[in-house]
This record gives C-alpha cells, sequence and structure tokens, in this order.
C-alpha cells in the first residue's frame, strides 16, 4: 500500500526518522543527564530528583548490580507503583546493561511466579507494600538478591513521615520475611564505593522484557530492544515536537503505571529525553487527591486513558484547575469514547487525541496529528519510518475502506517472545509484518479506524485480559466442570469480563467462584458477571464457541 497517510502529517514531521542517532536508551539518559542537570526529573508527593541526582543514584544503582555480579543481559525485575525509585532503578539497570523485566505490583503469586521464573530474572525490586507476595515465590524462582524499598525511602524527612502513616495508620505494609533482602538504600550506599564498569551496548541488546498475554493465555515476554525502544522515542518525538514551546520547559502529568508500556514510552522515556518534568502519581484511584497534586503544577502535558478521562471530567475540582499551559492530552491503551473527549475538551479548553499501539511495538504505531481540533473517532495515523496494511483471513491485503486485520512494520515492532519462536512466528511474518489481532479500516486520506478484534482479548482500562488465562485458573476449581470467559461492556473500564460456568458442584454460588478468582488473579481480570448454564455452546470438535456466547449478550 501506498503511504497516503504521510501527506496529512503536520508540518514539520518527517516521514522517517534515523534509529541510528542513537544506540542505546543508555545513550539518551546520560545525553540528558549532561544536558538538563540541574532540573527537575520526576516528582512525587512534591519532592523532586533532577536529572543530576538521578545520574548520581541511577549510577550507584548500576555499580552495585554489577558488584553483585550481573553481566550485561542480566534480568532485573522492577514491583513498583510510580515512585521516585523506580526512575532510579530503571535507569540503572540500563546503564550496567542488563535487562528490565517490569512487573505489576498487584500480580497475585501465581502470576509472579510465572514472570519471575520466565524471564530468569536475578535481581527483583519491590516496593514493601508488596513483599509479602514475593515472600511467598522467591525461594521458587532464579532470584538471588532481593531489593526492598519503602514509598518514602528517596524523598527524605516527609518520606519517614508518609511511611509511618502508610505502616501504622493506614495498615498498608502486610507483614513479611525475605532472608537476605537489603533496602534500596543500602544497595545504593554499596554501589557509590564502586565505579560503574562502562559495558558496550548496541541496537540489538534486549533494553526491556516487557509481558503481555497472548491466544494461550501464557503472559509472554515481548523482546524490545534498544533499536524499539530508540526508535519508538524518536517517533514519538518527532511527533511532538514541532507543538512543544522551545522557551518552557514540558511538564507531564504521570498517573498511569511506569510498568505500562504506554507510560514507560510516552512519559518516562519520551519527556526524559526532551528534558521535561514527569510528576508521578502513585494512586490515580484516588481521584480527589491526584486533582489536588495536579492544582500545585503549570502541566503542559498529559496521558491516560478513557477511564481516567471519564473520572477527572467527572470530579468537581477538576474543572477548577488551571489549564491555561496545557497544550496535549494524549489517549491510549483502550478506545477513546466520544462522549468523554467531548467533555475533556469543554472542561479543559485541549483536544483528546487519540492514538494505539501495542506492547510488541513499544509502543506507538498510529496517532492522530496534535493539531486536530476535536475527537475525530480514528486511532490516527501511521508515524514516522511505520508502514500499516490491512489484510483478510488469507492474508491478502484489502483496498481502502474495506476492514481488514491491522498489520505493522517498523523499527519498533519487537524482536519476537522471549524463548518462543513458535509464538512469535504467529503473529511476525517472514516480512517483518506484525499482525495486531484488531481489526480496522483506512479511509482514503489514511486514518485508520478500528472496528473489531480478531483476538478473545479483553481490554479492561487498557490492560489486556486473555480468557484462556481465566478459564486456565479455574480449571483447578473442583467445584466448576467447565466455563467461558468472554469481554462484555463496561461504562467505567470500556471492557469486563463475564464469565459462564457449568457446575460440577451443585452447590457452587458466585461468592464461591469470585473469592477464587480473587486469590489468583489481578483485580482487573476477576469478573465482574458470574452466570451459571447447564451447557456451553461448541463446536462439532468439542471447542467451546466465546463468539456465540458474545452474540447472546449483544443480542440481550
Amino acid at each position: 500500500m501506498d503511504q497516503i497517510w504521510i501527506k496529512q502529517y503536520p508540518k514539520g514531521i518527517p516521514a522517517e526518522i534515523d534509529v541510528n542517532e542513537y544506540g542505546s536508551v543508555r545513550e539518551i539518559f546520560e545525553e540528558s543527564a549532561g544536558k538538563y542537570g540541574p532540573k527537575p526529573a520526576f516528582t512525587c508527593m512534591g519532592k523532586s530528583l533532577t536529572f543530576a541526582d538521578l545520574d548520581t543514584l541511577s549510577g550507584a544503582f548500576a555499580a552495585w548490580l554489577q558488584g553483585i555480579g550481573c553481566k550485561k543481559g542480566s534480568r532485573v525485575a522492577l514491583m513498583m507503583p510510580n515512585i521516585l525509585q523506580y526512575p532510579v532503578c530503571l535507569f540503572g539497570t540500563l546503564r550496567a546493561g542488563c535487562t528490565v523485566v517490569n512487573v505489576n505490583p498487584l500480580y497475585t503469586p501465581r502470576e509472579l511466579d510465572h514472570q519471575l521464573n520466565d524471564s530468569g530474572a536475578e535481581v527483583l525490586v519491590c516496593v514493601e507494600n508488596f513483599a509479602h507476595t514475593v515472600q511467598e515465590v522467591v525461594a521458587k524462582t532464579k532470584v538471588r538478591h532481593s531489593v526492598v524499598t519503602s514509598i518514602g525511602e528517596l524523598m527524605g524527612f516527609k518520606g519517614i513521615v508518609v511511611d509511618l502513616v502508610l505502616r501504622h495508620v493506614k495498615k498498608m505494609v502486610p507483614k513479611y520475611y525475605l532472608p537476605g533482602a537489603i533496602h534500596l538504600s543500602d544497595a545504593l550506599a554499596e554501589g557509590r564505593k564502586r565505579t560503574l564498569a562502562r559495558v558496550e551496548l548496541g541496537h540489538d541488546d534486549i533494553a526491556f522484557l516487557q509481558y503481555t498475554g497472548g491466544t494461550t493465555g501464557v503472559a509472554k515476554g515481548a523482546m524490545l530492544l534498544n533499536r524499539n525502544i530508540v526508535a519508538n522515542m524518536l517517533q514519538a518525538r518527532a511527533w511532538i515536537r514541532p507543538f512543544l514551546d522551545a522557551d518552557r520547559r514540558e511538564v507531564i502529568i504521570t498517573p498511569l503505571p511506569l510498568y505500562h508500556i504506554f507510560s514507560l514510552t510516552a512519559n518516562c522515556l519520551v519527556f526524559m529525553s526532551l528534558g521535561g518534568e514527569n510528576i508521578l502519581i502513585p494512586n490515580p484511584r484516588d481521584i480527589p487527591t491526584f486533582v489536588k497534586t495536579m492544582g500545585k503544577y503549570r502541566f503542559t502535558a498529559f496521558t491516560g486513558v478513557n477511564t481516567l478521562f471519564n473520572a477527572l471530567v467527572n470530579n468537581p475540582d477538576f474543572g477548577k484547575l488551571d489549564f491555561s499551559s496545557l497544550k496535549i492530552t494524549l489517549g491510549g491503551g483502550m478506545a477513546v469514547q466520544e462522549a468523554v473527549a467531548q467533555k475533556w475538551k469543554q472542561v479543559t479548553g485541549v483536544p483528546l487525541i487519540e492514538a494505539y499501539g501495542l506492547t510488541e511495538t513499544s509502543p506507538a504505531a498510529t496517532i492522530n496529528p496534535l493539531d486536530l481540533p476535536a475527537y475525530n473517532g480514528s486511532i490516527g495515523l501511521p508515524i514516522s519510518s511505520t508502514e500499516l496494511v490491512l489484510r483478510d483471513d488469507s492474508g491478502r491485503d484489502v483496498p481502502i475502506g474495506q476492514p481488514g486485520e491491522i498489520c505493522i512494520r517498523g523499527p519498533q515492532v519487537m524482536a519476537g517472545y522471549w524463548q518462543r519462536p513458535d509464538e512469535t512466528a504467529k503473529v511476525i511474518d517472514k516480512d517483518g509484518w506484525f499482525a495486531t489481532g484488531d481489526i480496522g479500516v483506512m479511509d482514503e486520506r489514511g486514518f485508520v479506524r478500528i472496528v473489531d478484534r480478531k483476538k478473545d482479548m479483553i481490554l479492561v482500562s487498557g490492560f489486556n485480559v486473555y480468557p484462556n488465562e481465566i478459564e486456565g485458573v479455574l480449571a483447578a476449581h473442583p467445584g466448576i466442570l467447565e466455563c467461558a470467559a468472554i469481554g462484555v461492556p463496561d461504562a467505567k473500564s470500556g471492557e469486563a469480563v463475564k464469565l459462564f460456568v457449568v457446575k460440577k458442584d451443585p452447590a457452587l454460588t458466585v461468592e464461591d467462584v469470585k473469592k477464587f478468582c480473587q486469590e489468583r488473579l489481578t483485580g482487573y481480570k476477576v469478573p465482574r458477571d458470574i452466570e451459571f448454564r447447564s451447557e456451553l455452546p461448541k463446536s462439532n470438535v468439542g471447542k467451546i464457541l466465546r463468539r456465540e456466547l458474545r452474540d447472546e449478550v449483544k443480542k440481550k
């Protein structure tokens, strides 16, 4: 397909980026640290780390990693919310030549066990609030060194107060026992005594193992090379730079978790490379506190998902904020609803711009022009150095205006799934095209709209949920004969999980099933609705037909 979308690019955006401009993410970080030294890079609960602070602290963490025997490519798992320790450990891991394995701190022991064992992580850094989960599984993994940190550990006296409140007033730190674990501050102190050795890094070295689900329901590590991440940073920078004020530093609100690929690349990495300041929000679900925090800053950019935008515009204090500096609002992770986008524009005066990407594309693949006057219902145009085609079930390109599976090729497409060549071959063909599983339509100008999903994946508040994982967990319940999970519309989260169950034990209740799920699945994966059936629809070979269940729900 001809790259018809390039004609729609706003002025100043190139058709191609030069991925060879930088050899690694580390190189970009070091450039920014030298260029923006005394300026704040990350701020959390009123405490800031400057670029110089971040350079010193991440260097100490990197030296500590090398001191305990971590080599180039060693996997380091980071299990933290949005706190100052995250960028310290993130950039420290990359500077040591190691690979970052991002871990959702809300994982259950079952989920954590899989990710640590699959990645082969040797080091785990976790916030103490979730150390009791680590305690249950760490002995069964290859983790040799556990590092524990408190929420306030890098916040000075204020951090001491924060930690006392969390531990003794709010009781948010369950007791744990991790033999041999050390505190992050002790690791940093050890690292300061060492000299950081320079490790050769290049485009083909893995920067991140970013875990995502799949048709098998087993979380797989997308191998995001330095080339992939550098490319996506440059692509995003090229897209937003023409709209930035050269005389003003960028301040971006960062509520989405940095362990998620959207926030990781768009906020943490891209705005770091621009010399901007990330305002880290540890708990965006506490909307009143979140809004109060926003009121303290002259923020210029904001990223989020539809559910978050909706919660904010429905908070009476949000509309009282000063939006005069806000230039960019980017929505991704899940579909932006038109009503929410209109309300955002009405309240803030700034259009909510939708983008699209996946873990496997680092993540950005398409973005709407930032000078778009209002919501247009599309996911935008393929970004610089990105090709996009729509294909039918036979693998043939479909004409303009016809639906087909969105397939992407570009320097941001992952190298493959960690130690899963068969799974990689299912989604990346011999010519480098990545099949997304989303069905889209492209118009004559190159704008793409998503119209359906080929996969059975459920998208809950921007997080992928795979029916096979849920069904696999419930197969272990002695009272369940068989079950099927589908996604259903949800006003708050876009989609929610609905579970159909055939009982083995007639006494089984909805509460029994939910409790079983809550013990084994992260909260957003737990079914919202549970319906008991005498049987489930099946194909002639006995495969449960989720599509028929979805169709039934739609008709109701």
